[in-house]
C-alpha cells in the first residue's frame, strides 16, 4: 500500500509545508476519532476547485482512522481509493465554501444512512483537504452526558482545524506514548477550572488520595500537579508530563489547549487534560533496570574470576620446567582470557546482547600481543561489522576466533619467516553471520582436511562450531581475489590460507 506522502503527491499539488501540515493533523487525530465515537478520514482533491463543485470531481481517501471509544463502520479499508457518490458533493462545499457542513451518505454494507460531517483542513489562508467524520446514529453510543461532552470537544477542535490554528504549528512533543482519551480526560475553561472529569479521570484523583468534587475547582485547588495544563495555557501548544503526584502513584498528563476561534485572537478558552496512571509501568521498568544493573554486575565478577584464574594458571607455569607443558598452559590462559574478555564488554552493555566488532577489536590485540615477535611481524586487522550477538554466541564464537587466529599465526607465519597480514572480515546478513579468517602466509599442506585435524586448537574450533553454533566452517588455500578483496594488493598470489565460518544468528 502506498504511503500518506505517496498518496499526496500521486494525485496532489500539494506543497511540502501542506503536506506536513496534513501529517500533523494524522498525528494527533487519534484523540479526535475518540472524541468522536466516530471513523475519520482524510479527503484530499486532485485538482484546486475555486468554482461550484461538480460532480465530476475527484477526490480520493489518503489516511482513515477507527475510533478506540466506539464502533466503526468501515471494514475495509479505503485508503488510496477516489470518493464515489453523495459525499462528493459535501466534500466539494466544505473546501470551496471553506464552513463545516453536514449531511449523509450511504456506504457499502451498512444498511441505515450514515452521518456525515465534512470540515475543511485550512493551512494559512488556504483550504488543502478535507476532513470528515462519519458515523452510523442506530449503531453508535448512546447519548450522555460523557458522550455529549466528547462530541463537543471534537467540534471545538474541528473549528479550530476550519480556521487552521490546528493541529499546532509550534513544536510539539511525541504524542505517540501519551495518554488517550480512554484513559481519563478533563475538560478545563479557560481559568484551568474543572468543567468535566470522566469516571477514569476521577478513578485516577482517587488513586492519588483526591476524593473532592473536581468539578468548577481549579487543579491547584484540589492539590493536584497543574504545571502540565499551566504550561500549556502559556505556551499555546500540546504539553506532555510525567510526574509522581504522591511517593506511591506516576501519573502521564498531556494538555491541548482549545484556542478562540472566528475572533482572530488565538486566545485559550479551554483545555483538554488526558490522564493515565503509569505506575506499574514503571515499577516494572525500575525492575528491568535493576535486573539489568544486577546481570552486568554478575558478568563484572565472572571477568574478575577468570582473570584470578588466568593468574593463577600464569603463576604455575613460570614453576613448571617442561616445556610443553608451559606451552599447554599458556594456551589454556590465551583460551580463559578470550572468554573474560566477552564478559568485560557484557559487563559495560545494556542487556544480553554485544556489538561483535567490540569483542574482535580487543581480541585481535590480545592475539597480537601474545604471538608477536620480531622474527615474524604478523598485522591484524578487522573489516565489516558482525551486527550485535547474544552472549551465547559470542561467547563460543570468540574462542573459535581465538583458536583461528593462532593457528593462522603457527601454520601461516612459523619462526623465522617474513611475517605478513592476518584479517577478519565480518558480514552479517540474512539472519547468518558470515566470519572469515584471511591470511597471506605459507599456503596449505597437500591433501589437509579439516575433518581430518587432530589437533587440539582445531578440534576446539570443530567442536564449536558443529554443536554449540550450528553452523558450518571451512578451510582452503587463498586465492588472488581473496586478497584483493580484503586490501591485501602487495599479495595477490595463491598462497595463505582462507576460512570460511557462518554460523545462524536469527535476527541479531
Amino acid at each position: 500500500m502506498a504511503t500518506f506522502a505517496e498518496l499526496t503527491r500521486q494525485h496532489t499539488k500539494l506543497t511540502l509545508e501542506e503536506t506536513d501540515h496534513l501529517q500533523r493533523l494524522i498525528g494527533e487525530w487519534g484523540m479526535l476519532a475518540d472524541l468522536s465515537f466516530a471513523d475519520l478520514l482524510l479527503y484530499v482533491p486532485d485538482h484546486a476547485p475555486t468554482k461550484k463543485p461538480a460532480k465530476g470531481d475527484k477526490w480520493y481517501v489518503v489516511a482513515h482512522v477507527r475510533p478506540a471509544t466506539g464502533q466503526t463502520i468501515y471494514h475495509y479499508d479505503y485508503v488510496g481509493t477516489a470518493a464515489s457518490g453523495p459525499e462528493v458533493p459535501l466534500l466539494g462545499k466544505a473546501y470551496v465554501g471553506g464552513q463545516v457542513c453536514e449531511g449523509e451518505i450511504t456506504v457499502e454494507g451498512v444498511p441505515d444512512p450514515v452521518q456525515m460531517v465534512a470540515v475543511p483542513v485550512r493551512f494559512g489562508s488556504k483550504v488543502v483537504a478535507v476532513l470528515t467524520r462519519e458515523w452510523s446514529s442506530r449503531s453508535g453510543r448512546q447519548p450522555g452526558e460523557l458522550e455529549r461532552t466528547y462530541v463537543g470537544l471534537f467540534q471545538r477542535f474541528a473549528a479550530m482545524i476550519a480556521e487552521g490554528s490546528f493541529p499546532f504549528r509550534g513544536p510539539v512533543a511525541d504524542s505517540s506514548a501519551a495518554p488517550r482519551v480512554g484513559d481519563g480526560v478533563m475538560v478545563l475553561d479557560e481559568d484551568a477550572r474543572v468543567q468535566y472529569a470522566s469516571p477514569n479521570a476521577v478513578s485516577a484523583l482517587h488513586r492519588v488520595g483526591i476524593g473532592a468534587n473536581a468539578v468548577g475547582m481549579q487543579l491547584g485547588e484540589l492539590g493536584f500537579n497543574d504545571s502540565t495544563v499551566r504550561a500549556a495555557y502559556e505556551t499555546k501548544l500540546p504539553v506532555i508530563d510525567e510526574f509522581e503526584q504522591t511517593p506511591e502513584v506516576a501519573l502521564l498528563a498531556r494538555c491541548m489547549p482549545i484556542l478562540a476561534t472566528g475572533t482572530g485572537d488565538p486566545r485559550v478558552t479551554g483545555g483538554v487534560l488526558l490522564l493515565r496512571d503509569v505506575t506499574e509501568v514503571r515499577k516494572r521498568d525500575k525492575l528491568l533496570l535493576s535486573k539489568d544493573a544486577t546481570i552486568r554486575e554478575i558478568h563484572h565478577r565472572v571477568k574478575n574470576n577468570l582473570q584470578t584464574i588466568s593468574s593463577l594458571l600464569r603463576l604455575q607455569g613460570r614453576r613448571l620446567s617442561s616445556e610443553e607443558a608451559k606451552a599447554a598452559i599458556a594456551e589454556s590462559v590465551r583460551r580463559i582470557r578470550t572468554i573474560a574478555l566477552v564478559h568485560e564488554t557484557l559487563s559495560r552493555e545494556p542487556g544480553d546482547d554485544v556489538a561483535f566488532l567490540d569483542i574482535v577489536r580487543p581480541l585481535l590485540r590480545l592475539t597480537e600481543e601474545g604471538l608477536q615477535s620480531p622474527d615474524r611481524p604478523v598485522r591484524f586487522s578487522v573489516k565489516g561489522d558482525g551486527g550485535r550477538l547474544p552472549s551465547g554466541i559470542a561467547t563460543p564464537l570468540s574462542v573459535v576466533l581465538t583458536e583461528l587466529l593462532q593457528n593462522a599465526v603457527d601454520h601461516g607465519f612459523p619462526e623465522g619467516s617474513s611475517g605478513g597480514d592476518v584479517v577478519v572480515r565480518l558480514q552479517n546478513k540474512n539472519g547468518e553471520l558470515h566470519v572469515r579468517v584471511i591470511n597471506d602466509g605459507d599456503a596449505l599442506d597437500a591433501g589437509f582436511e579439516l575433518s581430518n585435524a587432530t589437533g587440539l586448537g582445531l578440534s576446539i574450533v570443530r567442536t564449536l562450531v558443529t554443536t554449540e553454533l550450528a553452523g558450518r566452517i571451512s578451510m582452503r588455500s587463498g586465492l588472488a581475489e581473496d586478497f584483493i578483496a580484503v586490501g591485501l594488493t602487495d599479495h595477490p598470489r595463491a598462497t595463505g590460507t582462507v576460512v570460511d565460518l557462518t554460523v545462524p544468528v536469527g535476527g541479531s
